[in-house]
């Protein structure tokens, strides 16, 4: 077996996702780990094979996930990432070393645990099959085990007491910001759903937090207490001390175990992005045992950071920006981001949302910046809100001057990109609402392993875009 990413996938690959992807869906997920934990104790426990930094909360999961991936590489560790979900294939979701696993190395991962699958289906723990999730992340915690990775970086799909990945006790549980998101899977209000994250936070281990709301901190730090886990907190133990926006990024100061580190250049846009750079320098401290990291192992971490989809340029002339951003919490930052490193007049919009999302108020946020909204739908996804009918909430918010609407991403990247053509060179095109929009605007505009311009890293490698529904209901 190779773990070696391929540019194309293996024959009969599309058709195994698509596969797994139909199994129980992820929308509605069962509160239990009996499955994936049964399917663990046939495959000899892989997720005890060597450290594990889980991550939760509401937004930025992904991008401090690979900055902590790209910190443990750059001190020399061998490391494996589990995300979800992914934008173009089903390999992104495990990745060794930095880089997605091929298709060919997943279809024999599948392989050789499909058996024990089967065995756990059996049993109908739960009254349900192993959910697609609860099946990729035993994968990845396999294949992890039989790289083997020094360290494996495991960013939570939902939730977190009853999310799959915690059939792991991650020595480092990282939270993200907390805010309201999947309330009707995980609370109502921020307290609750806080409660629900903080599961990842287990006797041995170390919580490391980001700043939190007072509703949400209370929750967390109650949960130490109960468990007996440290606490290493944003604004006490470490901090963003300044950041300044630079040419393809941002030059950041931060206060780290190891006293104030400055001049660091981060290539990705927003304060979010600098926060979460912080977080990630504070997990790979913890892990460590709360010694500081060298500073040139965090400038060579942060320098080799390559987040896609997080305001990531995909095409120049006219400029057209990927982000998956899609709750008011996700969005407020990606718009801040975007003013960061553009100067974007006109802004134009590209958007398609699911139907269980607060599209109004992300519709209300993005009128105040967007100058056109160009609205699309996903065909074949029942999640997805049509497009006549987000055409119609975006006329009440925008005003139906601004709005344009076309039946797929194509064509409404298509009318966004003629817009800007039209309006100069510093029109920017911005796509955003949904990860799989994100996903199938990539797969089009950027081909694979392609810079843009020398001062903007647009991409790393994808593979190919099997015909199936990416998108789990998975913060991002």
């Amino acid at each position: 077996m190779t773990n070696t990413p391929s540019p194309t996938a293996a024959p009969g690959h599309a058709e195994l996702v698509a596969s797994l992807i139909a199994r129980w869906p992820e929308h509605h997920p069962q509160p239990s780990l009996e499955r994936i934990a049964a399917l663990c104790d046939l495959l000899g426990d892989p997720q005890r094979a060597c450290p594990v930094i889980q991550i939760t909360g509401t937004n930025g999961k992904g991008s401090t996930a690979i900055m902590i991936d790209a910190l443990l590489r750059a001190m020399g560790l061998r490391t494996g990432r589990f995300s979800s979900p992914h934008l173009v294939d089903a390999t992104e979701r495990v990745c060794i070393d930095g880089e997605p696993i091929s298709a060919e190395y997943f279809d024999e991962l599948w392989s050789q645990i499909s058996p024990m699958v089967e065995m756990v289906d059996a049993q109908r723990l739960g009254g349900v099959p192993m959910t697609f999730f609860e099946v990729i992340t035993g994968m990845a915690y396999a294949a992890f085990a039989d790289a083997p990775v020094d360290v494996a970086v495991v960013e939570v799909g939902m939730g977190g007491t009853w999310d799959a990945t915690s059939v792991a006790d991650a020595a480092v549980a990282v939270v993200c910001p907390v805010a309201l998101d999947h309330m009707h899977l995980l609370g109502n209000t921020v307290a609750e759903i806080a409660t629900e994250k903080s599961g990842i936070i287990k006797p041995g281990g170390i919580a490391v937090m980001a700043g939190q709301s007072a509703d949400a901190a209370q929750v967390l730090m109650e949960r130490c207490t109960q468990v007996g886990a440290p606490m290493v907190r944003e604004g006490i133990d470490f901090a963003l001390l300044d950041r300044q926006p630079a040419v393809g990024g941002q030059l950041l100061r931060i206060e780290t175990a190891g006293g104030p580190v400055g001049d660091l250049f981060l290539p990705l846009l927003g304060a979010h992005m600098a926060h979460n750079a912080v977080l990630a320098v504070a997990a790979v401290e913890a892990l460590r045992g709360g010694t500081g990291l060298d500073p040139k192992i965090i400038e060579a971490g942060f320098d080799s950071v390559v987040a896609p989809a997080r305001l990531e340029v995909v095409h120049d002339d006219p400029t057209v920006v990927l982000d998956t951003a899609h709750n008011p919490h996700g969005v407020r930052a990606t718009l801040a981001g975007l003013r960061d490193g553009f100067t974007a007049e006109p802004l134009i919009g590209v958007v398609a949302m699911m139907g269980d999302k607060a599209v109004s108020e992300v519709l209300e946020l993005l009128a105040d910046e967007l100058d056109t909204i160009v609205v699309t739908g996903i065909p074949d996804m029942p999640r997805a809100m049509p497009v006549d009918d987000l055409a119609e909430l975006a006329t009440g918010v925008f005003g139906a001057s601004r709005v344009r609407q076309a039946p797929t991403s194509e064509e409404a990247v298509d009318i966004a990109m003629g817009i800007a053509e039209q309006s100069g060179p510093e029109s920017v095109v911005l796509v955003i609402g949904s990860v799989y929009l994100a996903g199938e605007v990539r797969a089009r505009l950027l081909p694979t392993g392609t810079r843009l311009r020398p001062d903007v890293v647009v991409g790393d490698p994808v593979g190919y875009r099997a015909d199936v529904d990416p998108e789990d209901p998975m913060e991002i």
